[in-house]
């Protein structure tokens, strides 16, 4: 394939889709806070209920009966269950790191983070994230495979190699990639980590490469960096841009939260409960840390049998401030998401 930098103009937006396919078997798939963030009630319980340790940008998707975890990782890090509790190793998805990301991310040795798997033109696309700790000389990188079952004859990741990248002269950071699609089935990427935010641009829907165009912002924190990991989730009419703010990576200082905005189109604008643009800092609050769960946040949603569940990672104080994962229900209310339950034990509805 073809390579593609993502050296595009930078462009905001003033002013129906689905998510992308369905996988055969499946359902659909320290900082105050800054003005215009609402805070909302529903935080995670005091003490951990569940998790599983170890587990850090956490990403679910399910492929018949399995549910499959991707995480960061020497590899990227894939776990399976069979009810979303109960969680067993199935090996990695990269048995040594891509020659094409050593030679450009200095310091890159095979600790990959963030990887997002999608279903969509008969195969599974993940988009994995390289780069170093504090800098934006990173790239995200594309494979596919038929099957995410490593037990299957014909499972197989294809590494495509390089999809974008960012470097330092740029006020952009190309990690954290998120793939959706729009009313029309066409593929967009959104991305981003600190320095101007979080962006998106338009792929190709044939060879999956971004295509020429703009690369529009969609979030961003004026005179505060911290904002990360874009995750959207189509829902009705609405596309809901869920994102983290503030600090991961502290273990039980960490602060990371998970907020939301709102838009009619893919690209933005994207709105808070009150109309605030993201772009200008406005955001709802969906989680913070409390008690014994600290700093929950990049997250990820799926659906199962009409209802969506969030996927994140947080830091267990409970257990020496370890990573680990937790899952829980989303409610929907007045067309705007609110923390659930959390799971803690089996007995996830089949998708339908």
């Amino acid at each position: 394939m073809t390579l593609f930098v993502c050296f595009m103009m930078l462009v905001g937006v003033p002013g129906q889709s689905q998510p992308p396919g369905t996988p055969p078997g499946s359902g659909p798939s320290t900082g105050a806070p800054s003005t215009g963030v609402q805070r909302q009630p529903g935080t995670p319980e005091t003490s951990p209920s569940i998790g599983l340790g170890g587990t850090h940008d956490p990403c679910i998707i399910r492929e018949g009966n399995t549910w499959w975890l991707f995480s960061t990782g020497v590899g990227i890090k894939v776990q399976r269950s069979n009810n979303l509790v109960d969680w067993q190793p199935a090996g990695k998805v990269f048995q040594s790191p891509p020659a094409w990301a050593m030679r450009m991310v200095p310091g890159y040795k095979g600790h990959t983070w963030a990887p997002d798997v999608q279903f969509f033109d008969g195969e599974y696309h993940l988009y994995y994230s390289v780069s170093t700790f504090g800098s934006n000389r990173s790239a995200i990188g594309h494979a596919t495979t038929p099957t995410l079952d490593p037990d299957n004859p014909k499972h197989k990741w294809l590494d495509h190699g390089l999809l974008i990248h960012s470097e330092k002269r740029q006020n952009y950071n190309c990690i954290d990639a998120n793939l959706c699609l729009d009313e029309k089935g066409k593929p967009w990427l959104s991305f981003g980590s600190f320095w101007s935010g979080l962006k998106i641009c338009a792929l190709d829907s044939e060879a999956g490469r971004p295509i020429e165009g703009p690369i529009y912002n969609i979030a961003s924190r004026p005179g505060q960096a911290a904002i990360e990991a874009p995750w959207i989730h189509q829902k009705g009419e609405y596309f809901y841009l869920f994102c983290s703010y503030d600090n991961c990576c502290k273990g039980i200082k960490s602060d990371y939260r998970i907020m939301v905005g709102r838009s009619k189109k893919i690209m933005g604008p994207y709105v808070d409960k009150t109309g605030k643009p993201m772009t200008e800092g406005g955001a709802s609050e969906i989680l913070a840390g409390k008690g014994d769960v600290h700093g929950p946040g990049h997250n990820c949603l799926f659906e199962s049998a009409g209802k969506t569940y969030l996927g994140y990672h947080f830091y267990d104080g409970a257990n020496k401030g370890k990573p680990t994962l937790q899952v829980r229900e989303i409610d929907w209310k007045d067309g705007w998401p609110e923390a659930g339950r959390v799971l803690t034990q089996p007995g996830i509805p089949a998708a339908k």
